[in-house]
Order: C-alpha cells, then sequence, then structure tokens
C-alpha cells in the first residue's frame, strides 16, 4: 500500500475543531431556535424604533409617560405597578422562562454537555462578560464616574443579533449560528445571576419562603408527570408574584421553572417535554413579551444634548466602549486563547475574521443591558434614561461594525450556507451528512444513471430529429432541381 502524501493525509477523524460541523438533530434545534428568533428579533427593532419615535416627538411625547407610568394591579398583594414595571418583571420572566430551558437542555443534551465541547463558549462568553465589564470600571475609575452600572454592557440580545443579520440580507453559517446561539445562552445564565446577586437588597423571607416552596411544588408535580395547563400556569403566577414581593428580581422565578423542565427525551418520544414547551412559549417571548418591554423602555430622549453626553459622561461612555470594544475583544480573545490552549484547529471553512464579525455582532446588548441599566441607576432617572441611550447607541454601533464585516464575507457564507443545505438524494437529510454512508452513494448513482438514461434518449431523439430534417431538406432540393429540368427554355 502506497504511502499517502503530505496532501493527501486524511485529517483525525476525532480532531477537536474551533466551530465545526454540528449534529444533525442540534442543527434542525438552532435552526428552529434562531428562526423564531429572527422574526422576534425584527419586531424587537420595530418595538424599539416606535419607542424612539413616541417618546422624542413633540406632540405625543408627554403621552408615552403617562402611558408606561399608568398603574395596574391588585394593590393588596402588592402587585400595583406600572406598566414599564410589569414589561420588565413580568413579560421578561418570560423571556427567562425560556431561557432557562435553553440553558437545560444545552446542560443535558447539547453542546454544553460534553466538558470539551462546552469549553470554548463558556470560556467566550465569560471573557465576553468580564473584558467589557473591565472596560466599564476603567473608564470610569479614570473619569470619577459610578461604577453601578458594570454590568450593564455584559449582555448580549440575540433576537436584535438576528434582527440585524435579517436586514442587512446575510446567513450566518450553521457553526456560526449555534456559536452566537450558545453565547447568548450561557450570556443569559450569568445575566441572571448577576440580577440575584448584585440587584437584589431587602428580601422578604417569608414570601421568598412561599417563592421556595411553589418552585419545590413544580418540580414535584412534574416528576409524577401531572399535565395540563390550568395546573403549572396558575403555579407559576403564584411563585412569580411571591417572587417579585420577596426582593429577589421576579425574572429569577422563570428562569428556576425553566431549568426544571425535563428536556432529554424518552423512548418513543419525537420531542421532550421542555422542548415541546419551548416550541410553545418562544413564540410568545420573542413575538410579545420582548417587545413590548423594548416599547417601555427604549423610549429615551435622544436631544443633541443627550447624545453629546453619551460621549462624554464617564458611565454611558464606558457603556458604549464596553459594549463596542469589550465585547468584541473579550470573545474574540477568549476563543482565541481556548484553542491555542486546547490545541484545538478552527473549521476549514471558516477563518479567524468570521470569529470577529459574530464578537463584533455579541455587543448588540439591548433587551438584558436595558433591564439591568434600569436595576443599576434605580434612583436617578435621568441618569437611567442617559445610559439606556448609551445601549441604544452602543449596539448601533456594534450592529454597524458587525453588519459590514459580515457583508464582506457574505458570498462565502451564501456558498456554505447553500452546501449545507443541498440535498440531491431528496431523503430529507442534507447530503453533507451522508457522506460516510454507502446508501447515500447509492442512491445517487442511481440517481445519475437514470439522468444519464435521460440524456441518453434525448441525444438519440436530437439525432433522430436531425436526421429526418437532413433528409426532408434533400428531398425537398431533388425535387427542386428535377421541376427546374423539365421546365421548357
Amino acid at each position: 500500500m502506497a504511502t499517502p502524501t503530505p496532501t493527501q493525509t486524511p485529517t483525525p477523524p476525532h480532531g477537536r475543531k474551533v466551530l465545526g460541523r454540528l449534529s444533525l438533530p442540534e442543527r434542525r434545534f438552532v435552526a428552529d431556535a434562531l428562526r423564531t428568533e429572527t422574526v422576534g428579533g425584527v419586531l424587537l427593532l420595530v418595538a424599539a424604533i416606535a419607542a424612539l419615535m413616541w417618546a422624542n416627538i413633540p406632540a405625543v411625547s408627554a403621552s408615552f409617560d403617562s402611558v408606561r407610568s399608568f398603574h395596574i394591579g391588585p394593590a393588596s398583594l402588592g402587585l400595583d405597578l406600572s406598566l414599564q414595571h410589569w414589561a420588565a418583571d413580568g413579560l421578561l420572566a418570560v423571556f427567562f422562562f425560556v431561557a432557562g430551558i435553553e440553558l437545560k437542555r444545552e446542560l443535558v443534551a447539547g453542546d454544553l454537555r460534553d466538558a470539551k465541547a462546552a469549553a470554548l463558549p463558556v470560556i467566550a462568553a465569560i471573557c465576553g462578560m468580564a473584558v467589557p465589564a473591565m472596560v466599564y470600571l476603567l473608564v470610569n475609575t479614570l473619569g470619577n464616574g459610578s461604577s453601578n452600572g458594570w454590568a450593564v454592557p455584559t449582555a448580549t440580545d440575540i433576537a436584535f443579533a438576528l434582527a440585524v443579520l435579517a436586514v442587512i440580507g446575510t446567513s450566518l453559517p450553521s457553526a456560526l449560528r449555534a456559536f452566537l446561539l450558545t453565547l447568548a445562552v450561557v450570556d443569559d445564565l450569568f445575566a441572571i445571576l448577576i440580577i440575584a446577586v448584585f440587584f437584589t437588597s431587602d428580601i422578604d423571607f417569608l414570601a421568598l419562603g412561599g417563592a421556595v416552596a411553589g418552585l419545590v411544588l413544580f418540580w414535584f408535580l412534574l416528576r409524577v408527570g401531572v399535565r395540563g395547563w390550568y395546573v403549572y400556569v396558575p403555579l407559576a403566577l403564584v411563585i412569580w408574584g411571591l417572587m417579585y414581593n420577596s426582593g429577589v428580581h421576579a425574572t429569577i422565578a422563570g428562569v428556576a421553572m425553566g431549568l426544571m423542565l425535563r428536556c432529554t427525551r424518552k423512548e418513543g418520544e419525537h420531542h421532550s417535554p421542555g422542548e415541546h414547551i419551548e416550541h410553545l412559549v418562544r413564540p410568545l417571548s420573542a413575538g410579545l413579551a420582548v417587545p413590548l418591554f423594548a416599547l417601555f423602555s427604549a423610549g429615551v430622549s435622544l436631544s443633541d444634548e443627550s447624545i453629546g453626553q453619551v460621549f462624554t459622561r464617564p458611565e454611558t461612555l464606558g457603556v458604549v466602549l464596553g459594549l463596542v470594544v469589550g465585547k468584541t475583544v473579550g470573545i474574540f480573545g477568549g476563543t482565541w486563547l481556548a484553542a491555542r490552549f486546547t490545541k484545538a484547529e478552527l473549521n476549514e471553512d471558516l477563518a479567524w475574521p468570521d470569529v470577529l464579525a459574530v464578537a463584533s455582532l455579541a455587543g448588540i446588548g439591548f433587551t438584558v443591558s436595558l433591564l439591568i441599566g434600569e436595576l443599576a441607576f434605580a434612583g436617578d432617572a435621568v441618569l437611567t434614561d442617559e445610559v439606556k441611550a448609551a445601549v441604544l447607541i452602543g449596539s448601533l454601533i456594534a450592529a454597524i461594525v458587525a453588519g459590514t464585516m459580515l457583508k464582506l464575507r457574505n458570498r462565502r457564507y451564501k456558498a456554505l450556507t447553500e452546501a449545507e443545505e443541498r440535498d440531491e438524494d431528496r431523503d430529507g437529510i442534507p447530503d453533507i451528512y451522508e457522506q460516510d454512508k454507502p446508501e447515500y452513494h447509492l442512491r445517487m448513482a442511481k440517481i445519475y444513471e437514470e439522468k444519464a438514461a435521460e440524456h441518453r434518449r434525448k441525444a438519440e431523439i436530437t439525432a433522430l430529429a436531425k436526421d429526418t430534417e437532413a433528409d426532408t431538406a434533400a428531398v425537398e432540393a431533388a425535387g427542386g432541381s428535377s421541376t427546374g429540368a423539365d421546365r421548357p427554355a
């Protein structure tokens, strides 16, 4: 047997890849999840623009504050809240419920279940949160600003990022899309921990105990197999109300319930209960809860003076630089270091500038950044609005930078996406996943043989038609000559 030349040496089958090809089930899950998030992201973008117009058009700006500050709810239960608080504490609990299911699924059935595979996105996400926080603290230390907003630029908004991709008309290969989604999932986990640890002050232990008891009951009912939305929805509302009154941010109740759902499939199941519920609730989260939160939270004044302050005040400048510079440097640097020290190789279809572009795209920190901004500067309405403006401007800059870089590689991404989706044997499975299956190649051979036979048949018909035309022309020519010869002079 001949020794292969260096160019023929096969890649080791178990060599670790950075941003390698996803398994088929994971690819399908990512595609379904991001399809919903993309639609939700477009609605989120529309809601943000509507909020900005509502808050900045003089004829209607006064009504914006009156609407979002309108109170509704049972005061006897401690739930007489403004519409803005209902959006931030109530609707975002749905968002974090979905985030909890996503995290649970990634831990037990997705990429995070394997410690080695999880290392890359986890390290990238941690660096992508630590570096923006350090950038913010550095800017505010040098500028004598407040350190309270250090967590504002640490979040990534997957829906808004996907909306940007939809607007600029580019489609990321599945490996980059999965990397972005996993980053967002880990990002959400740490955002939840930050909210729970750093933005909880006075605790009502009686209400907290009631919420914990409700969560235990929720878990028990799931384990004994009780079914029916009419059981779980009222219980979830009670848990949420108790968590809100305890002083712990109410969104923690959402993520806790999401983490309790079973996300592994039993024999005969097409979908686990967690996947099924996520499929039902995700459209509600992406299409209603998050856009309504944006509508009531993104409406800030964007006068020339306020925009100027974004780049001069240390708190707001720290947010902008944290999102635009910190996120990019943190995620790209974390990914490169993880690959460097684990000796993993980057997927040969991609290049490091692709990772840089996705890292920049992760600088779009809209929903959770706005929420943390409200919590960090709750006692200062003016600074809260300025920080929100900084989040909007920083996210916009990150979107423009990332969009430009991604657009430069759009032709390459389009070719990779088409290759990933090609299904020439029409069996419902992309051909790229069947290259090691003999039956696939036999099906393709049969298809090509049938095509070859069809082309041979068409060639014979075409040749016969040409021969017939030639014979007809010859007969007509011969007939014309004999007629001319018989004609009298």
